[in-house]
């Protein structure tokens, strides 16, 4: 497993557009103002399709993306039919039963990221929104666990409201996202400065937070405008990765924003994923995980020393998005076909015991 800077990373699909050669952000004209978003971002399920999609040979390593994808949703719906927008941190363990009687190379991928140090993950809900709420907890806790957390919560919420001419520039009117950005940065300001009446911030209370659809919502609605306004700034560079995500037309720059990235309950591919971190200017990385054998060539031939030959592996691939200063730590994703969680290198929440009625509400959570 290598953390090493990648201009133009080799990844399975989907996600399908590789971002990491966009250039830096250029002014554009405005765009006419966005549409009202409604609160309520829960995707209803669609049923199941009517075709088979395990292989001939019931290996899951030779499904297409599509069927990955179609596979890998079914175990989220059904292994936790109300799971709460974002999780309590449990062991890698857990993740590994949802798949150890299934597909043997799935086990081994999560073998080599407990291997690697890897040992926890914090799941979030399937709604859609995974990557946008997965990167917001994260980007919170990364504050949380600073040893200058004075300094940290100060920069974040300096930035994030600095980011508003960025939305105001491209049309977005103050009245649709200025409530979203406070719910934003209160947050962040509880972790040493909260506002009267307030507590101070503990992992506990950023947990109840996040599953608080209100405050939830609010920050995800936020970061989708904030990603929308990024790329609506430099469309010209973005063009070129503006797929239709299902029918592999391209778009213009504004149906693109509007249908895929400020829509509620719509998901994230690398142009989505590239924006957001040019905007908040951070690293991450995301492990993928999917389910497949990832061939090799031996060093012998890779060092033109000898002719070597292809091994067959189960790692994971990394792809880093580091749109960051130099040196910043990232925050860290795992990917699964159609779903991201966060990967956590500690395996339970450091300051709380969930009382039975906190575990009740996350577990009930609709």
């Amino acid at each position: 497993m290598s953390d090493e800077r990648h201009d133009s990373p080799a990844v399975p699909p989907p996600p399908r557009m590789k971002g990491g050669d966009l250039p830096d952000v250029a002014d554009d004209p405005p765009f006419e103002s966005w549409k009202e978003v409604t609160e309520d971002s829960d995707r209803q399920a669609e049923d199941p399709p009517d075709y088979t999609i395990m292989g001939d040979n019931g290996e899951l390593s030779q499904l297409a993306p599509a069927a990955l994808f179609e596979l890998n949703q079914a175990a989220l719906d059904d292994s936790v039919p109300n799971r709460p927008l974002v999780a309590p941190l449990v062991p890698m363990a857990a993740l590994r039963e949802e798949y150890e009687n299934g597909n043997e190379i799935f086990v081994k991928q999560i073998d080599w990221l407990v291997e690697q140090g890897y040992i926890g993950i914090r799941r979030t809900r399937g709604d859609g929104d995974c990557f946008y709420r997965s990167l917001a907890y994260a980007y919170v806790e990364r504050i949380l666990n600073s040893t200058d957390q004075g300094l940290d919560a100060v920069q974040a919420v300096s930035m994030l409201e600095s980011t508003q001419s960025m939305l105001e520039t491209v049309g977005f009117q103050p009245l649709v996202f200025e409530d979203f950005l406070e719910t934003f940065t209160t947050l962040i300001k509880r972790v040493t400065d909260p506002e009267p009446g307030a507590t101070l911030l503990t992992h506990h209370g950023l947990l109840e937070a996040f599953n608080n659809p209100e405050i939830s919502n609010s920050i995800v609605v936020y970061l989708r405008l904030l990603t929308s306004a990024q790329i609506r700034l430099d469309p010209d560079a973005y063009a070129p990765f503006l797929f239709h995500p299902e029918l592999g037309e391209p778009m213009d720059t504004r149906d693109f924003c509007e249908n895929f990235v400020e829509a509620v309950g719509k998901e994230a591919d690398h142009v989505q994923m590239t924006a957001l971190t040019r905007a908040l200017r951070i690293n991450i990385l995301v492990a993928y995980l999917d389910g497949r054998v990832h061939s090799r060539e031996s060093s012998a031939a890779s060092s033109g020393k000898g002719k070597g030959r292809a091994t067959d592996t189960v790692e994971v691939e990394f792809v880093p998005f580091e749109n960051g200063e130099e040196g910043l730590e990232p925050i860290r994703l795992l990917y699964r076909p159609g779903h991201y969680d966060i990967l956590e290198q500690r395996s339970e929440d450091p300051d709380v015991e969930f009382d039975a009625g906190i575990e009740l509400a996350l577990r009930t959570l609709p």
